[in-house]
């Protein structure tokens, strides 16, 4: 049995009673690695030598007993999107590749002040720009359920770490769906917290208004201490909500007895694999068992919320862009015989055809003569979607449904219709454009691959959203099994 199959806990516990150290579980980490990442590909960059001297300082800590929290020691993977002072961030793209950053994002700054090791950097679709990790322009991930199976994007190497124990958990980035939808083909927790409870500050913007760093854990109570550990208030962020942070382990209690549920009809017809609708609502009968109720309602602009989603998201992602040039930093073309050519060089040869292409549809949104009738429609139609969630809540505690429509798909059979690629996400982006928080959670399998339920809240109510799903998770198995690579 790996130790990384205890729980965090019970880890922590082996470490005050030094049956275990620090090194031992980087030891771990990287052995597991070795075994399985040329097969599952879910680094990037790997920082073994850093990764150890840090496990020497902390093992010196634990030696003279100082563990202050219960991340101590714990070896944990970063989306490489997530600036790392001195560590190698590329976004997965080319731009990127020679890029060291100078500081720490202040997710990462709080996770080393909980005193977790960095193990290295998680492959991702180029700038979070994709829904199956095909876009990363050094090599696909594979998940580690089926590895002929994409594993989800963007976070896709974040969420195949985590499923094939190469790290004990990891960060994520979550647009619209970029956490969720991975963790759901990889059968592991995945929390995209409300918009402004985590520091975007260090996270290289994709769109501005949607991204959200979570974490990506084996169990809803280690995304629980997680998001206890990254969550507050961050001056260095401008959209960082000035909100209390509650205890989040104090409301995983188990009961939810009374708990009121609202079922979208959109979000279990069409489009929706047959076996992913009856595992969803086989998860439902078990909630029914626990105390609570559910009822059908609609979210009446689910239709619009895909359309909706690439105008605005691909607008952000025009002005964000607009920065990697070739001058300040990033892989500058030699081929340039002026300015004009340096950035049309550049961002030519640094850009894949994924994130060029939605640089061009942002940038055509926000053109003169087509502002009003894109982005500002578009706009319009997120208030519309956003005010669907808010009726919703006054009735209800939480929504629920799948976290996407089938399975994980064979890798190669999307990654050229982009159309067919978008729609995968159309179960979770109507959440991100509402803001409010949301967790995927495993509840089954179809196929023999992994099923995850997205359990969706009012904003800033995390709490219940995790009290739910520790809930479900305490009065089944599902996420106890693991792929057998």
């Amino acid at each position: 049995m790996s130790l990384f199959d205890y729980k965090l806990t019970e880890i922590h516990n082996k470490l005050q009673n030094k049956e275990l150290s620090v090194t031992d579980l980087v030891d771990q980490a990287f052995n597991r690695i070795s075994e399985t990442e040329d097969r599952v590909k879910a680094f990037i960059t790997l920082d073994e030598e850093g990764a150890r001297s840090s496990a020497k300082v902390l093992d010196d800590k634990l030696a003279a007993g100082d563990t202050r929290g219960l991340l101590f020691g714990l070896p944990v993977g970063i989306k490489d999107n997530i600036v790392t002072e001195g560590l190698r961030t590329t976004c997965a793209s080319q731009f990127l590749s020679n890029f060291t950053p100078v500081y720490d994002a202040t997710v990462v700054g709080k996770l080393r002040a909980a005193d977790t090791v960095t193990i290295g950097k998680l492959n991702m679709d180029e700038f979070a720009m994709g829904g199956s990790n095909e876009n990363s322009s050094f090599y696909p991930v594979r998940n580690p359920w089926n590895l002929d199976r994409v594993p989800g994007g963007s976070s896709g190497g974040s969420a195949a770490a985590v499923a094939a124990g190469e790290a004990y958990f990891a960060l994520g980035s979550d647009t619209g769906g970029s956490i969720r939808q991975p963790a759901s083909y990889c059968g592991v927790v995945g929390l995209k917290p409300t918009y402004g409870l985590v520091s975007r500050f260090g996270l290289v913007a994709f769109a501005s208004s949607l991204d959200q760093i979570g974490p990506l854990t084996k169990n809803v109570e280690d995304s629980a201490y997680v998001l206890q550990a990254i969550a507050g208030y961050d001056q260095m962020d401008s959209t960082s909500a000035k909100v209390d942070v509650p205890d989040y382990l104090s409301a995983l209690s188990g009961d939810i007895a009374g708990l009121r549920i609202a079922v979208p009809k959109e979000y279990l017809g069409e489009g929706v694999d047959a076996e992913v609708k009856e595992t969803v609502l086989n998860a439902l009968k078990a909630l029914e068992a626990l105390g609570a109720t559910w009822d059908e309602v609609s979210l009446q602009h689910t239709d619009y919320a895909v359309a909706t989603y690439y105008l605005l998201a691909s607008s952000e992602a025009s002005s964000n862009l607009a920065r990697f040039d070739g001058v300040r930093y990033g892989v500058r073309s030699d081929n340039a015989g002026s300015l004009i050519d340096l950035y049309h060089e550049s961002r030519s040869q640094g850009f894949g055809d994924e994130v060029k292409r939605r640089i061009m549809l942002g940038t055509y949104a926000l053109s003169s003569g087509y502002y009003d009738a894109y982005y500002l429609k578009a706009q319009k139609a997120r208030t519309l979607i956003k005010q669907d969630f808010d009726k919703v809540f006054e009735q209800y505690d939480v929504i629920i449904g799948p976290t996407a429509p089938t399975t994980a798909f064979k890798l190669g059979t999307q990654v050229d219709d982009p159309l067919t690629m978008y729609l995968n996400d159309i179960l979770t982006i109507p959440v991100s454009l509402a803001g409010v928080p949301a967790v995927s959670v495993p509840c089954g399998f179809a196929d023999g691959l992994p099923v995850g339920m997205q359990i969706i809240g009012k904003a800033f109510d995390e709490s219940t959203v995790l009290r739910v799903a520790h809930a479900y998770e305490q009065n089944t198995e599902h996420h106890k099994r693991r792929p057998e690579l």
